[in-house]
């Protein structure tokens, strides 16, 4: 018998898996909430971001802030052309949208989760609900028994932790632990950031198409909104993801830097202005400059630099237009806290990777016990990576599962 602990995609992806391989042996998944799929029925605000539309896997595995190295391979097995191939073959066709995001034609995460119930109910995978593995341990006489919430005990030859990151279940940690694996300690992972700058947040909705954010070394580049409480955006959520456990370590509290204008770049930037002035100088510098800015966020970086109306291009002096110059291209925040972006939330930190063999995602620990999704420390960035090597890891788990 084979038990999979965790109904989420990479543990119900390894089952279908394991019975398609293996007709004759049973599978039984292990969901502890009253429903499966939990988080593919929320991902992409209901829509579901299966995967991402980025088939090459040297550069599918750059968007991996962890996990990327110990994923080439597995991704060269089973990679986003594959689980396009594996819906399609089910009725379910996918779309990718100009960013490369993937979703169902129908624009409705219930499609994806339908077809993946279904597979399993097919292929009669022993699906119970409300039911978690209270504990897992090597049985006497080889294989493992996984004690169930009531007392029962199940024998199984193979058990697959598939538990999901650190707001899915604190308890896939727990099992690995006790079966002898190390676990990296998990932190939030694709957050908001909040920020201590009211003249910045009473902006809040304004977005910048490309801009650049940085927390100490860490650079990422891209579209930045403005939110109630600080910043927000792909480039935030990206950063985020690469300096998760800096931030985590500096209590959230640090300095958040935005080049507004990367293109531009502090280097360039004072020619840029004094070129705007000679040609505007009746202006008022808060009613706009070069760039292209939203007009808001540019008045409050004027105001915030001491340019405020009724002070005009043309009265500008060096001192404040290079006051202008720095909130344009090095806008400083101090940060106050993270927030959780909406379904979106994984985790940094999981079972070490060292401990776990990526041909079959079995443990290296305990043989016969295998890992798949966010209980291993493994984290995308937002896009749909995550569910990508959910498939991915579960698959391989399956296979593997499957030949014994």
């Amino acid at each position: 018998m084979i038990v999979v602990i965790g109904a989420g995609p990479a543990g119900l992806f390894a089952a279908i898996t394991a019975r398609e391989a293996a007709p004759d042996v049973p599978v039984v998944v292990l969901e502890k909430s009253a429903r499966a799929l939990a988080k593919v029925l929320v991902s992409g605000g209901g829509r579901c971001n299966v995967t991402h539309a980025c088939f090459d896997p040297r550069e599918l595995v750059t968007r991996y802030p962890r996990g990327g190295r110990e994923l080439r391979g597995p991704l060269t097995r089973f990679g986003p052309a594959d689980v396009v191939a594996w819906f399609a073959a089910r009725g379910v066709e996918l779309k990718a949208e100009p960013d490369g995001r993937m979703f169902p034609v129908s624009n409705d995460a219930r499609t994806i989760a339908g077809a993946l119930l279904d597979a399993a109910r097919d292929l009669g995978v022993d699906l119970r609900l409300g039911c978690g593995a209270r504990r897992v341990a090597a049985a006497p006489g080889g294989g493992f028994a996984v004690t169930l919430p009531d007392g029962a005990v199940l024998q199984a030859d193979r058990v697959l932790l598939a538990t999901g990151g650190r707001t899915s279940s604190e308890d896939g940690y727990a099992l690995a632990a006790a079966l002898g694996h190390s676990v990296v300690p998990p932190v939030p992972s694709l957050f908001s950031l909040d920020c201590a700058a009211p003249w910045l947040t009473a902006l809040a909705g304004v977005a910048v198409p490309d801009a650049e954010v940085a927390v100490g070394a860490i650079t990422r580049r891209g579209p930045v909104l403005v939110t109630h409480r600080g910043v927000s955006g792909p480039a935030v959520l990206v950063l985020s993801a690469w300096a998760a456990r800096l931030l985590h370590d500096c209590g959230y509290r640090t300095e958040l830097r935005i080049d507004w204008l990367p293109d531009v770049g502090p280097a360039h930037i004072d020619a840029l202005l004094q070129e705007f002035a000679r040609a505007h100088g009746k202006q008022a510098v808060a009613l706009g400059g070069p760039g292209g800015l939203p007009k808001r966020l540019w008045a409050a970086l004027a105001a915030h630099a001491g340019a405020a109306e009724p002070l005009r291009w043309g009265d500008l002096g060096r001192a404040a237009r290079e006051q202008l110059g720095a909130a344009l291209c090095a806008t400083r925040l101090a940060t106050t806290g993270q927030s959780v972006h909406k379904e979106e939330f994984v985790t940094c930190g999981g079972v070490d990777l060292r401990e776990v063999d990526f041909r079959t995602m079995e443990s290296r620990v305990r043989p016969g016990l295998y890992l798949a999704g966010e209980v291993l420390d493994i984290d995308g960035v937002t896009g749909g990576f995550n569910f990508q090597s959910c498939w991915t890891t579960g698959r391989l788990a399956g296979l593997a599962m499957a030949a014994g």
